[in-house]
């Protein structure tokens, strides 16, 4: 499970991918007659959009890659490359800068970690332990650590360089201790951590520094963390090799790039949109990058009924793989331990961005969205934005699993906590943060929410007690002491 921001359940079926043929790269217009300047555009279309991989072999790129990363390629079951790695990979071992505009699952990692690597190995003679040759920044711990263990495989190939992950939800000192007991050449991580570790720690040396990373620049930006990038980027060579990667190229993700890069090309992987009807082009710019093989559905149901919808979607599913994404950590905290094996995102690019990842590399995938009766006109606002969406129909057959969470709860004071936990955190951000016209607040229904969170009582909210939001369709359990209610373990 992952946390998300609103119900998503994408599902993804395995499927194998068929590889296509590579389209050469079309050099721009000089800079004067563009709008930005910046980029010297470089387009790199896939000629077969259900098929995700190039006729290039790994083997065949220039510059060639070295005989260990290609190993290490073959161990990892990478034979050819996508469009964004055919692109990319030569620029960056070329030593140009490069902004990357690819969809999600296009293959990115692999795209900056080959070159990274092989720049580094490169680097003469072998760096002191301290001493900083590259950095990848991502806006998540997840994503970071997801990089990290990717990265392993061909950091490996190197000698006497040592890569640390950097990221939240740990000790900091700790990571501390690590850099100056046993150095770090190459770090990666999220904004905060890394800026925390570099106002930290004195020793750590940057002046030799050849390559940045800067994976989901878009998503950097929007989750706040400009102040940190700039300040990591302002204690950084400017002679170096920057790599930008996004999903969308707005103005901040521009302004990062005028900040950070040297002259880039920018390599642009384009995708199809997914037709609905005669919306206008001028909606286009701002739509999210649907991959070809993603097939989106909503699902409507009351709050009290989604958690049955869920398991019986997800028993029903059980050959397939499957992500739920949630509004909050909390949520996530909570359905974990209730779901021993739901949430819409407001913002359009974050929904392609999570569901996207069940129609990676040109695979099928699946996703669905539950939400309730009266956000439907979130489904009209992501057909503006260019995301399509079918309806899905309710088969009326779900076994209601409320009265099993219930029951649960009343032999686990951790399960009990844990829900009015969740049901209060996510109360706060539906009310307080999504000042959007389609989440309509005031109408919400704390009853069936809290029915549907399995609660035997629903928590002390103001608008509970002032009877501001409806309480209806909430059945408390009768003879009930939450204080005797104890742990399970």
């Amino acid at each position: 499970m992952g946390c998300g921001t609103r119900p998503i359940c994408p599902l993804q079926s395995p499927q194998d991918v068929n590889g296509g043929r590579q389209r050469g790269l079309r050099k721009g217009k000089s800079n004067r007659r563009r709008k930005a300047p910046l980029f010297c555009r470089r387009t790199m279309v896939s000629p077969n959009l259900n098929r995700a991989l190039t006729n290039t072999r790994f083997s065949d790129l220039n510059p060639a890659l070295s005989d260990p990363v290609l190993d290490a390629l073959k161990e990892g079951g990478f034979d050819y490359c996508t469009p964004v790695q055919a692109a990319t990979i030569p620029l960056l071992c070329g030593y140009k800068d490069v902004a990357v505009d690819a969809a999600t699952g296009s293959g990115e990692t692999l795209a900056f970690v080959v070159p990274l690597v092989e720049i580094l190995r490169r680097v003469s003679p072998a760096p002191k332990p301290q001493q900083v040759l590259g950095i990848i920044i991502s806006p998540t711990r997840e994503l970071s650590s997801q990089i990290y263990h990717v990265a392993k495989l061909f950091i490996a190939t190197l000698s006497n360089l040592k890569s640390l992950l950097l990221v939240g939800g740990g000790d900091v000192k700790a990571d501390v201790k690590k850099i100056e007991e046993d150095g770090a050449n190459l770090l990666i991580g999220t904004p905060s951590r890394l800026h925390d570790i570099m106002e930290r720690v004195d020793d750590l040396d940057f002046r030799n520094l050849e390559v940045l990373i800067l994976d989901e620049a878009d998503r950097l930006l929007d989750m706040g963390f400009q102040k940190q990038l700039n300040a990591i980027i302002s204690r950084l060579p400017k002679l170096r090799r920057t790599g930008l990667f996004s999903a969308t190229q707005t103005e901040a993700v521009q302004e990062l790039a005028k900040a950070g890069l040297r002259n880039p090309v920018r390599a642009e992987v384009r995708a199809e949109m997914k037709s609905l009807g005669d919306l206008g082009s001028s909606q286009h710019s701002a739509s999210s990058k649907t991959p070809s093989g993603l097939h989106l559905e909503y699902f409507e149901c009351e709050a009290d009924k989604k958690p049955s919808e869920l398991v019986d979607l997800l028993v029903k599913n059980k050959s397939r793989k499957t992500i739920i994404y949630f509004m909050t950590c909390a949520c996530v905290d909570y359905w974990g331990v209730v779901l021993p094996q739901y949430d819409p995102p407001q913002d359009p690019n974050v929904f392609i961005h999570r569901v996207g990842r069940t129609a990676r590399l040109g695979r099928q995938g699946h996703g669905i969205v539950f939400y309730y009766l009266r956000e439907e006109a979130y489904v009209e606002f992501l057909r503006i934005r260019r995301v399509p969406l079918e309806e899905r129909k309710s088969i009326d057959d779900a076994p209601d699993v409320v009265s099993q969470i219930r029951s649960v709860a009343r032999k686990d004071r951790d399960v009990m906590e844990k829900g009015h936990h969740c049901s209060f955190i996510f109360r706060n951000y539906i009310c307080y943060e999504l000042a959007i016209d389609y989440f309509r607040w005031k109408e919400f229904e704390v009853g069936k929410l809290g029915m549907g969170f399995g609660l035997l009582q629903l928590p002390s909210m103001p608008e509970v007690k002032h009877h501001s939001l409806s309480t209806e369709g909430f059945i408390p359990v009768e003879d009930l002491k939450l204080g005797e209610i104890k742990f399970k373990y």
